[in-house]
């Protein structure tokens, strides 16, 4: 579909069966300065689609002669750059999930409220608007991810294709296989990237803070409360909310996230009202949050709300043929850091990190290279400064593979004593970071430093 000149207005096709329902979307679509044509089945609107040029389109799920998902379907499978939005009846949130799941860029409940519709109309039509600039930045986003292995390839593809989308994303994958970088990528190259992208990470906030730090609150709605607060939702308005690690939030703040996600609003604490807001979610978690629901620690209605599409970030064993292309990257950027010459890979060294499993993964690799090119010459990066684990060790284990009595080598015991004694302290402050430093006598910020060198999320 060419696009538009822009002072052409944008032409929309509302789809649905109720006349009163068309003239209302008609009404509103003409007041904010939009061309509208309604139709009230699904033959006509695929006649529509085939001899008309449209901007986007709304349709109802329940038609005459069909349902809003054939239109949805027909869309993706010629290939149409005309962004989908679906109507559904009030709770009905297994046809909102099968329309996003089949290429819809959105959804609405019956009855429409008008602000979450003109907010849909805004964020959809912005799609082709943002288009070039996103183009621009997503060539510096898919930068972040280097390699050609299929699995990373099709990752990439996969990220594109979110990019067009509305819908609610869950990223799985183990730790440090870079989830919250897939989710970064995903909002640049969507036309929410000017809009903040905001990352939570679920497991690290006190079960009695939460419902404050995600939804905010109003002076004086409690003690200490001495002046107004913007939550995470309103932080993150327009553009992205990243909630990982999912699969820790407690079962109370389970049902108000879902009520969030399904009404699109939120009430902040001491406040009477609600306000809308127009967030994505995208969640992850090492985790298997399909088999938390099987335990009954996590709601399976919002499991479901939360993993329209899925994303999975292949583990690095899964990349072996990138370990090359990732380690120099990461050699790279280090040395920049501590403003020395980037240091060779001998081949021995490269091979056995081609054949390590890395239970750590990406984040495990960089904690090796860094630790070797402190340990090197500088110019060569010999395979035993990579201090590998022995091979017959695997998965979380493979980390603690030297004896806990035997202090060779010394860094690796050193690691696990720190490790230790982090995990600790933070498991008697209730996983709050600040605390935990401060009982370690160290500063937050070196506290900081030290999880992410040990990747301890």
């Amino acid at each position: 579909m060419s696009k538009r000149d822009a002072g052409t207005a944008r032409h929309v096709l509302v789809i649905d069966d109720e006349p009163d329902i068309r003239e209302l979307l008609e009404l509103t679509l003409l007041r904010m300065g939009l061309e509208v044509t309604p139709v009230g089945s699904v033959k006509e609107a695929l006649s529509q689609l085939n001899k008309g040029q449209f901007d986007l389109c709304l349709t109802d799920m329940r038609l005459p002669d069909g349902e809003g998902l054939q239109v949805v379907k027909h869309i993706q499978s010629q290939g149409l750059d005309i962004p989908v939005a679906v109507i559904t009846a009030y709770g009905s949130t297994e046809n909102a999930i099968q329309a996003l799941k089949a290429g819809a860029f959105d959804y609405l409940s019956k009855p429409i409220a008008l602000d979450q519709l003109r907010t849909l109309i805004k964020s959809a039509l912005n799609l082709d608007q943002a288009a070039p600039q996103s183009s621009g930045r997503s060539g510096d986003a898919s930068s972040r991810f280097l390699g050609s292995s299929p699995a990373l390839q099709a990752v990439r593809e996969l990220i594109d294709k979110l990019a067009r989308s509305n819908a609610p994303v869950y990223i799985s994958g183990e730790s440090g296989s870079g989830k919250e970088r897939a989710a970064r990528m995903i909002h640049e190259k969507s036309q929410r990237a000017p809009k903040p992208f905001i990352a939570v990470n679920c497991g690290a906030i006190p079960e009695n803070l939460m419902e404050s730090e995600f939804f905010g609150y109003k002076k004086g709605a409690f003690t200490g409360a001495d002046q107004e607060r913007e939550g995470f939702f309103q932080a993150a308005h327009g553009g992205t909310l990243f909630l990982d690690e999912v699969a820790d939030l407690p079962l109370m703040m389970q049902v108000k996230l879902l009520r969030v996600i399904q009404e699109k609003k939120v009430r902040k604490l001491g406040s009477p009202a609600e306000e809308a807001i127009d967030v994505r979610i995208i969640s992850a978690t090492h985790q298997s949050l399909s088999q938390r629901v099987d335990d009954g620690k996590f709601r399976q209605d919002l499991y479901y709300r939360l993993n329209v599409i899925e994303l999975r970030m292949p583990p690095l064993r899964e990349m072996r043929d990138d370990v090359p292309v990732i380690a120099r990257s990461v050699l790279e950027r280090v040395s920049e850091q501590l403003g020395m010459s980037v240091p060779q890979l001998s081949e021995p060294a490269q091979t056995a990190l081609m054949q390590y499993n890395f239970p750590g993964n990406v984040r495990e690799l960089e904690n090796i290279l860094e630790r070797a090119l402190a340990l090197s010459n500088g110019h060569v990066i010999e395979e035993d400064d990579l201090q590998l684990t022995p091979e017959s060790a695997s998965g979380e284990d493979e980390a603690f593979a030297v004896g806990s009595g035997d202090k060779y080598p010394l860094q690796d015991y050193l690691d696990r004593v720190e490790r230790e004694a982090i995990l600790e302290a933070l498991e008697k402050t209730r996983f709050n970071r600040t605390a935990a430093a401060k009982m370690l006598g160290i500063t937050f910020r070196s506290m900081r430093y030290r999880m992410e060198r040990l990747g301890i999320n």
